[in-house]
């Protein structure tokens, strides 16, 4: 069996005034996409973080395959600088890391052409859509090849047209690459959830424990017309059924 990623083992994580998060413990396989789905303040973001080693568990152990550098990451928001344009955005990364700025700029110019926005190498985020600053988000975290790619809802602001059109190249970008990197996401869409991941962990609303794991059917990228399939739909609802179990308090549980 490959080396995992990333993988957490008993993991647990403290903030003032609220009972700890964990243990959680979960092991992200190469080239796997896997969906962290759970009830507001339930640690799906905490999860991300962990793995990404931007922060440490005061408990257990965080196990990476993937060095810091070979790790991406896109946040709810585009968070580009609003002064600069597409390019120097997704170049931005490679330059912090040592790399020659005419290197860096021919590279984010690749990653901009393959989410879309080879014509938009000099627009400003303020000259953006919401999905085309997204688009350049992604293509910032993809630019440097992670091994590990991590989104925390990135699609949720976002229409659903637009929001279905990203998932579609999200997967062809991944399918592209080879080795593909692994993949986690957080949502709050089970529907996304099944049609976007082989695999979603449901989180337990008051512990943050992996509560449940539910495999997708079908293989990835989806074929066209996937989301019609009967398969996917029955798939939607038991996760639909499962985090909603996970959601509600113990003691309700227990009556």
């Amino acid at each position: 069996m490959a080396e995992a990623t990333a993988a957490l083992s008993d993991a647990v994580v403290r903030y003032p005034g609220r009972p700890p998060l964990g243990p959680i413990t979960l092991s992200i396989a190469p080239g796997e996409i896997v969906a962290l789905v759970g009830a507001s303040g339930a640690g799906k973001s905490t999860i991300l973080r962990l793995l990404a080693g931007l922060e440490p568990p005061a408990e257990g152990r965080v196990d990476r395959a993937a060095a810091p550098a070979r790790t991406g990451f896109v946040f709810q928001s585009a968070t580009l600088m609003p002064w600069a344009d597409a390019r120097t955005n997704v170049a931005l990364p490679l330059e912090l890391a040592g790399m020659p700025a005419s290197e860096a700029r021919r590279r984010a110019d690749q990653a901009l052409a393959a989410v879309g926005l080879g014509d938009r190498l000099t627009a400003r985020p303020r000259q953006l859509s919401g999905g085309m600053a997204m688009r350049v988000s992604l293509a910032r975290a993809l630019v440097g090849e992670p091994d590990l790619l991590l989104l925390d809802e990135p699609f949720a602001a976002l229409d659903s047209v637009t929001r279905r059109r990203l998932i579609e190249d999200l997967h062809g970008l991944w399918a592209a690459r080879s080795p593909r990197a692994a993949i986690v996401f957080v949502t709050h869409d089970v529907e996304e959830a099944v049609y976007l991941a082989g695999r979603a962990l449901v989180l337990d609303a008051a512990t943050g424990r992996i509560a449940a794991e539910q495999v997708s059917p079908g293989i990835l990228p989806r074929p066209e017309g996937w989301r019609m399939d009967a398969g996917y739909r029955a798939a939607v609802e038991e996760l639909a059924r499962t985090l909603a179990d996970a959601m509600t308090p113990s003691s309700r549980k227990a009556a």
